[in-house]
């Protein structure tokens, strides 16, 4: 990377015997310069040039053996015109303290004109005197690709809008932004270098499984939504993450390694939550409108009821029971006892199937009081019920105790009322797999209510009730 008077390649600094263990000073010192990425030259206290690298030659065309010992640049590396002014702002560093960063246009050796960034400063000789200068320069632009990726790097990691994260081979964060800190609820330097699954309390295995995808093949073509739940002193948080991953490589190896993996997500929690409200309230209404067509084919209004029974179970429930007042007197009136319920339709609790009608014998199902179906024809509202965090044993007993098939955890009560009278409750009933019913859910189930209780009521009204 340097050249000299005495060997065209290197400066005479350092031993010219080789010692026992190592080689040449002036040889290693050669290999030392002529590995550099930035050019490299060095001028004496003269302004001889002692130095000149092969990143030197490759940005201007000179060789070591055509540089080295020309005294300054004028005439071949700078314009005559400037050489004053080059040569002078260059040697003035001897008598600077610290490093000077200039911007000069050098010339070519076919000609043309390249304007590079310089970095110089002064060699002392052991006397502490200067002795010369020494020079490293690069192109502009490529100093300036440089500054802009540094830029970059730092904009991500402090002002970014959403979170990037560096995970290193082990799948750990190495560095983490602003952004991504407050999403995973900690500090900055209290997230580094842990596992993912103490961040993280669902979701962490997905995210895993992409990272090490991305170390092995490489980044994927577009983001991934991926759906996690973060750990947090208030209690976990259920987010949505658009993610994009980017594989690092060291750019120094000769073959690519992987250093680890980028990550940059957003948190489109709300607009996931809203575009799946949404699809499932178009999907309630057309089943809605579907059972509304099919209930109005069935000759028999008690099979029209079972038919919006049948329709609202997809998706929403495992089960569904239709209670109906018994002896199909109005419930709600004053001084007429304890409600008694008689089991309209239900669902087979074994294999899926459709409803099936029954009660002929008019029994009343044996609920205890203050069952939720009793409470819901009392209140004539909608009622939910859950078996909580209980275990499988007490969870089977909790819905055995209420006359619900064994494996039945949430319930949602529904009062059925046409004409202004309560006529009884259809029940909908979801398994350990499914989540509790919620306040749109309630709604829905009132919605399908209403068109039972017609269908009920007609069925009276024609004597097949």
């Amino acid at each position: 990377m340097s050249a000299s008077r005495r060997s065209g390649t290197t400066g005479e600094l350092g031993p010219d015997e080789p010692g026992p263990d190592g080689p040449d000073g002036s040889d290693l010192l050669a290999a030392l310069l002529d590995g550099m990425d930035a050019a490299l030259c060095a001028f004496d206290a003269d302004g001889i040039v002692t130095h000149w690298n092969r990143e030197a030659e490759r940005i201007l065309g000179w060789s070591a053996e055509e540089a080295v010992g020309r005294r300054g640049l004028a005439g071949w590396a700078v314009r005559s015109a400037d050489a004053e002014e080059v040569e002078s702002r260059l040697l003035s560093v001897m008598h600077a303290v610290g490093r000077q960063v200039h911007e000069f246009a050098l010339l070519t050796k076919d000609g043309g004109r390249v304007l590079v960034r310089t970095q110089s400063a002064a060699v002392r000789g052991p006397d502490g005197k200067p002795a010369g200068v020494y020079c490293a320069f690069s192109e502009v632009h490529t100093q300036i690709d440089l500054e802009r990726s540094i830029a970059l790097s730092e904009a991500l990691f402090e002002d970014a809008g959403w979170g990037v994260v560096l995970v290193d081979a082990d799948l750990r964060p190495a560095v983490v932004n602003a952004h991504a800190a407050r999403a995973l609820g900690r500090g900055r330097t209290s997230v580094l270098g842990r596992p993912l699954g103490e961040l993280l309390a669902q979701g962490v295995e997905e995210l895993e499984s992409a990272l090490q995808h991305v170390l092995a093949q490489g980044a994927p073509p577009e983001p991934a939504e991926v759906w996690v739940s973060v750990r947090s002193p208030e209690g976990e948080r259920r987010r949505c993450w658009r993610s994009g991953f980017l594989r690092l490589a060291s750019p120094l190896a000769e073959e690519p390694v992987p250093l680890g993996v980028g990550w940059l997500f957003q948190d489109v929690t709300e607009a996931k939550q809203a575009e799946q409200e949404a699809s499932l309230l178009r999907f309630r209404a057309q089943q809605l409108h579907r059972a509304s067509r099919a209930a109005a084919e069935c000759e028999d209004p008690g099979e029209a009821a079972t038919v919006h029974l049948d329709f609202a179970l997809a998706g929403f429930a495992d089960h569904a029971l239709i209670d109906r007042v018994a002896d199909g007197a109005p419930a709600g009136v004053p001084d007429e006892g304890p409600v008694r319920l008689v089991r309209v339709a239900a669902t087979p609790s074994g294999a899926p199937g459709p409803s099936r009608l029954s009660g002929r014998a008019g029994l009343p199902v044996r609920y205890a009081e203050g069952h939720p179906a009793l409470q819901c024809v009392e209140r004539a509202g909608a009622l939910r019920a859950s078996a909580g965090a209980a275990g499988s044993e007490e969870a089977r007993a909790w819905a055995v105790s209420r006359q619900w098939p064994p494996d039945a955890v949430h319930a949602l009560c529904a009062v059925l009322r046409s004409r202004g009278r309560t006529l009884g409750v259809v029940t909908f009933l979801r398994g350990g797999g499914r989540s509790a019913f919620e306040r749109a859910d309630a709604m829905y189930a009132e919605d399908v209510a209403v068109r039972i209780a017609a269908a009920l009521d007609l069925a009276e009204l024609t004597g097949r009730g």
